[in-house]
Parts: structure tokens; sequence; C-alpha cells
């Protein structure tokens, strides 16, 4: 189906960036070590950039994880059911996950806007950052999750559907 096809490069691509992003965090953190140990100045920008590095990194990466199967699960019981009824427990459960997730998404964008409106400022740390740029990033997240999640519903819903005894996922 096109549609996933769509979704799921959508997905990968952001895993990737999410994945490059471990370069600037690590090199954030090298500097802040060798400046504060080494020189005997800490910086004044190392804290605010790895967490908000560190929290990019894990909202991209949520819903490449979830087209990866790499998110926790208890497969003990669906691994020895047939694979149309695994399938139908994951759709139900993603039906009842993507209302939650939709509501979060949509608080993140208000939660984005309203920075963005304002020009909040963390006020973390003497640099104090503006504070939008990582509220879009945790609103993007969970919009490719929550586009990730309709993905599996899909393949599920096609699964249940199907006349093959293969998943689709």
């Amino acid at each position: 189906m096109i549609l996933i096809k769509l979704l799921e490069m959508t997905t990968r691509f952001f895993g990737a960036i999410a994945a490059l992003l471990i370069i600037p965090l690590v090199g954030a953190l090298i500097i802040e070590v060798f400046s504060r140990h080494v020189l005997g100045s800490p910086t004044a920008w190392a804290f605010e950039i790895s967490y908000m590095v560190m929290g990019t990194l894990f909202v991209l990466g949520m819903a490449n994880a979830l087209r990866l199967k790499q998110h926790v699960s208890v497969d003990l019981l669906t691994m020895k059911m047939p694979v149309k009824l695994a399938a139908g427990i994951r759709a139900i459960f993603y039906i009842m996950l993507l209302p939650i997730l939709i509501w979060l998404t949509w608080e993140l964008a208000h939660y984005f806007y309203e920075a963005y409106e304002s020009g909040e400022r963390s006020g973390r740390s003497a640099w104090n950052p503006i504070i939008w740029p990582i509220y879009f990033t945790w609103f993007l997240g969970f919009l490719l999750l929550v586009l990730q999640l309709i993905a599996e519903l899909l393949k599920a819903i096609m699964t249940i559907f199907s006349n093959k005894e293969d998943d689709f996922a």
C-alpha cells in the first residue's frame, strides 16, 4: 500500500536524522569535559545543548522504533497465537492509543506556538536560549509517532483481512 510506504519512508528519514544527532551530542559533551577539566572553565551552553539534542533524538526516534518493532512489548502470548488474532489484538491497542497520542500532539503544538509567540527562554543556565525549537521537535516527534501508528494499524488491518497467513508488518 502506497500510504504505508510513504509514512514509513518519512519515519525512516527522521529516524536517520535522529541517529545523526548522536554526533553533535557527543561533540558537545567532549567539549564540556575538556573545557571543565583541562581548561578549568565550564561552558555556559553544553548542559542545555545536551538535553535539547538528547530530547530531540529521543522524540524523533520514537516512530522509527515503532516501525522497527523496538518498543518494549510482551509477546509471550501473541507469539503462540495465529497471525490474524495477534494482528487483531495489535489493532485494538493501536485504536486505543491513537486518540491519546493525537491529543498529546495537539497539546504539544500549543506549547510550541505559545513559546514561539512569547519568546520563552529556558531559564536553566546563563546561556538561557529560546525554548520553542525544542517544543517544535517534541511536537514533530509525536506527530511522526501518530503517523507511524496509523501505518501499523493499517498493516494490522491488512493482515486481518488478507487471505495469506503471513504478517504485513
